[in-house]
């Protein structure tokens, strides 16, 4: 375990060298803001407590950050009469969980005003979400400013529920993430569940990787209409690898899922992490400060607003 956590750390350093963001540091805040770790953690800690699938929208939350203008908290800026943002996007309007972010700001602003960015309260929220339901701890370089647009039709660059292998593995790498990272960061869907609304196209006709047992039970969740929802795996707060092994058993909630069991290029990491749960851990917190760590604004590229709904 000790070696396995000191590989870990020295593969997450690299990782930082490798993309070359000087202006990150692990201990940004040790002498601006020393407690805001600490403030972050209990503030996502105390509310998944009270609502533990908060967990699954916190980490939804970075990533639709991060797929947009950079991880630069674009995602939470609301919209205004002059411009529609991301959030408003259809893409986004599942998202949730804002009133954890605005409740770490505004205690954060209160100890040290004008330190800690928007953008890097939502990565820390989504890397203490994810330790919080079992998933592995990783942390993560601070010092990311906030970026000053967020517009509806950027959303075009998220990757859609009906996208294949292929599409998938081209989106993410253009920006710079391998297949690997993207099953490993497509197993965050051991968290959540999905609506009706981004699965009912698999029901219409029949669909040859959906079993047809799971299919029933699709059908059912969607009786209920678009907004029902359904649990990506059997263990919607935990994290785990079961989502991998529900892909096995062709029971992919979205065409997105299934497609990694389909495709011969994704399929042995699906087995791998399937099989080997600490091995899909080692990869998903490597993906994830990876990913954490796209386009980022540093320094004067960007801001660190008071409010984390508008710009300053």
């Amino acid at each position: 375990m000790v070696k396995a956590n000191l590989i870990g750390v020295v593969l997450l350093m690299e990782v930082i060298l490798r993309f070359g963001v000087d202006g990150l540091s692990m201990q940004y805040y040790i002498m601006s803001c020393p407690f805001a770790d600490q403030i972050i953690k209990n503030t996502v800690y105390n509310a998944l407590q009270a609502d533990p699938t908060l967990a699954a929208a916190l980490v939804r939350m970075h990533f639709h950050d991060c797929f947009i203008e950079g991880c630069d908290g674009s995602v939470l800026i609301d919209s205004t009469k002059d411009n529609t943002a991301e959030k408003d996007s259809p893409a986004n309007l599942s998202l949730r969980g804002y009133e954890v972010i605005d409740d770490a700001k505004e205690q954060l602003e209160q100890q040290c005003p004008g330190v800690v960015s928007c953008a890097d309260i939502v990565a820390m929220a989504a890397r203490d979400a994810v330790f919080w339901t079992g998933g592995p701890f990783y942390e993560i370089a601070k010092g990311r400013k906030d970026g000053r647009r967020s517009k509806i039709e950027d959303t075009i660059n998220l990757p859609f529920p009906t996208f294949n292998a292929s599409q998938l593995i081209k989106q993410f790498g253009q920006h710079g993430l391998t297949a690997q990272d993207m099953v490993a960061l497509s197993g965050a869907h051991t968290l959540g569940v999905s609506r009706c609304s981004s699965f009912k196209s698999r029901l219409s006709n029949v669909d040859p990787t959906l079993d047809s047992d799971f299919a029933n039970t699709l059908s059912k969740t969607c009786s209920a209409g678009d907004n029902a929802e359904q649990p990506f795996d059997a263990s919607r707060n935990t994290f785990d690898n079961f989502y991998f092994n529900a892909l096995q058993r062709k029971s992919g909630v979205l065409f997105s899922d299934q497609t990694l069991y389909t495709s011969p290029r994704t399929r042995n990491l699906v087995n791998g992490y399937a099989m080997n749960m600490a091995m899909f851990f080692l990869d998903f917190q490597q993906a994830m400060v990876k990913m954490s760590l796209l386009d980022v604004k540093e320094r004067n590229e960007g801001e660190v607003r008071g409010n984390c709904r508008k710009i300053n």
